[in-house]
């Protein structure tokens, strides 16, 4: 069973893989939501990422979705070491980061998950209309009800992570720990060029979303394959990402997954474990974030969590995507 990685300045020890929530209570309905999650944490798994948006956007359901068939597993199953994490601001019914927002939003969120606190509690994206300290202070309020064990931010520009990190420390309230950024093997510029060092000289764990560029690196989306040729309909076939996923189906995008095979069928396994493992592997990130909305797709996932790739391997993997950072 993989070793669990410790998010910094927390004692939340975690899997290497977080599992995404976001389909929750959407491509997977809540019978086999709870089946993806009993199979990860039976593989040692405990660490869910979710939000109180998911999946507001979704014809059918109005948001709290995936917090709910969440809650509903937790209390069939029981919380033990899950290591939960929830996110605030960016649905519609509890838009923004106003500190009554804020509150209103946790508890909403406690009731929904169906527990008493929230071990990672992030701010779902930067709120310009809100001071950063104004928000900040909430959060600490919640940290000392014991509502919330920690802070993070996610979609935050460099500057303004900055900023909160400072307002933070001057001020005295709760310091955010982790940052949740889009980052992976094909998206690597705005992270690496601006996010990286604010996190790394912060010491803030880092939880990427997107790890597998919407499925991009899975390798499902090649020329010629009928994922791709589904992806270019509107019809019942087409996945709810495969738009975005073909997207980087251009030279670059085949040279990555032409090395991501050779290192796939060296270790002999999905491409998808190389790909998470690659990103694992980059300094400071703790946890990559991938979802799965099968038992079969987890299945294709969790190798990466005792997957150690070769220093020639990585390299292999890092210069076939490097333009990458010189398409931003």
């Amino acid at each position: 069973m993989a070793s669990r990685v410790r998010i910094p300045r927390t004692e939340l020890d975690v899997h290497p893989l977080c599992l995404g929530g976001n389909v929750f209570g959407w491509t997977a309905d809540e019978a086999t939501s709870h089946a993806v999650l009993d199979a990860y944490r039976a593989a040692g798994g405990n660490f869910v990422d979710t939000a109180d948006s998911y999946t507001w956007r979704v014809e059918g359901n109005s948001g709290g979705d995936s917090e709910r068939v969440l809650g509903s597993w937790l209390s069939s199953r029981g919380r033990e070491d899950v290591v939960v994490a929830t996110k605030v601001g960016s649905w519609p019914e509890r838009p923004g980061l106003g500190p009554d927002n804020i509150r209103a939003a946790c508890d909403d969120s406690l009731r929904r998950l169906g527990t008493d606190h929230i071990d990672l509690y992030y701010a779902h994206r930067d709120d310009p209309d809100t001071p950063v300290e104004d928000a900040l202070e909430a959060f600490d309020g919640l940290v000392r009800a014991g509502k919330i064990r920690h802070v993070g931010l996610s979609n935050y520009s460099a500057e303004r992570l900055g900023t909160a990190l400072s307002l933070a420390e001057r001020h005295g309230l709760a310091r955010p720990v982790a940052l949740q950024p889009h980052y992976n093997l094909v998206e690597r510029a705005v992270y690496e060029d601006d996010l990286a060092v604010v996190a790394s000289s912060a010491d803030l764990g880092v939880m990427p979303y997107f790890a597998l560029a919407k499925g991009f690196l899975t390798g499902k989306y090649r020329p010629g394959t009928d994922a791709v040729a589904a992806a270019d309909t509107d019809g019942p076939m087409a996945s709810a990402r495969a738009g975005g996923a073909i997207a980087y189906l251009d030279e670059r995008g085949r040279r990555v997954l032409g090395v991501l095979d050779e290192v796939a069928g060296a270790h002999g396994v999905p491409v998808a474990a190389v790909a998470l493992a690659w990103l694992a592997e980059q300094p400071t990130v703790t946890a990559p974030i991938a979802s799965a909305r099968t038992v079969d797709q987890l299945a294709t996932i969790l190798p990466m969590a005792e997957l150690e790739l070769a220093p020639d391997e990585l390299a292999a993997l890092t210069d076939a995507s490097e333009d990458t950072r010189l398409d931003a």
